[in-house]
């Protein structure tokens, strides 16, 4: 899978993006990771990426035109314009980077993973010509209620949640299946066990986790886990699994 990260601080992901599982997969030719200098698609002597925005307010907008001619650089033809767009090829996505986004979610992380380009779009100042959203992107996202200082940081949050999901990114397959957000909150419906179906299902997140020493300034290990059971264990991890969930994000 190929990520494009357009930025106007290109040298941001020299340290985000060179470690751990993205790395790895980099190095198997899992992920292909490009970066794009948004300035590189600037008129004028000074490189300007940005404006104020028509009506007033504080702060400065990117404007559009350099973000387009990126997009269109990378994708190696023209997107067209207001008389005739030009749909994006089947399998890649241009992700702007945006607080005023949609949440990014495990879900949204699965549905990426399944694509064979994201382009992703950093937002910088006060926002991005809102043309950008509507005419460019294929998405909005933001990571999270809260205002950060660019898309730099979610953007790197994106790539390292997509990477981990790609086959062969991660040595056991099965990690990226038994963790938060990744399993539905079983129902009982009479003696056997049901998952419910959407929107009833509840995502949980990871059942506790423990290793040795068994006990350690006089906590001790459940003993279920050194039990030996393992239809006891699951039963276990499940229970704490969805305690854990009702008390740390009922929400869910």
């Amino acid at each position: 899978m190929r990520f494009d990260l357009i930025t106007i601080f290109p040298e941001f992901f020299a340290g985000p993006l060179d470690h751990g599982i993205v790395r790895r997969a980099k190095e198997a030719g899992i992920a292909e990771i490009h970066v794009q200098d948004l300035r590189e698609f600037t008129k004028d002597r000074h490189r300007t990426v940005d404006d104020r925005p028509f009506g007033g307010g504080e702060g400065m907008v990117l404007k559009p035109a350099p973000l387009f001619e990126a997009v269109e650089s990378l994708l190696g033809h023209g997107l067209g314009d207001a008389q005739k767009r030009v749909p994006l090829e089947a399998g890649t996505a241009v992700v702007l980077m945006s607080a005023a986004g949609r949440l990014f979610t495990q879900e949204t992380a699965r549905r990426y993973a399944k694509l064979e380009r994201l382009i992703l779009i950093c937002g910088r100042y006060e926002g991005v010509d809102e043309r950008v959203a509507e005419f460019l992107a294929t998405d909005e996202i933001s990571v999270g209620d809260y205002v950060l200082s660019g898309g730099e940081l979610p953007a790197a949050i994106v790539v390292d949640a997509v990477t981990r999901l790609l086959p062969g990114a991660l040595g056991n397959e099965a990690s990226a299946e038994n963790e938060s957000f990744s399993q539905l909150e079983p129902c009982a419906t009479g003696n056997s066990i049901a998952i419910p179906q959407a929107p009833q299902a509840r995502l949980l997140l990871d059942f506790p986790h423990y290793t040795r020493p068994a006990e350690y300034r006089g906590w001790k290990v459940p003993e279920v886990l050194i039990g030996g059971n393992h239809a006891e264990v699951a039963k276990w991890r499940r229970k704490q699994a969805t305690e854990k969930t009702r008390r740390n994000r009922p929400d869910l």
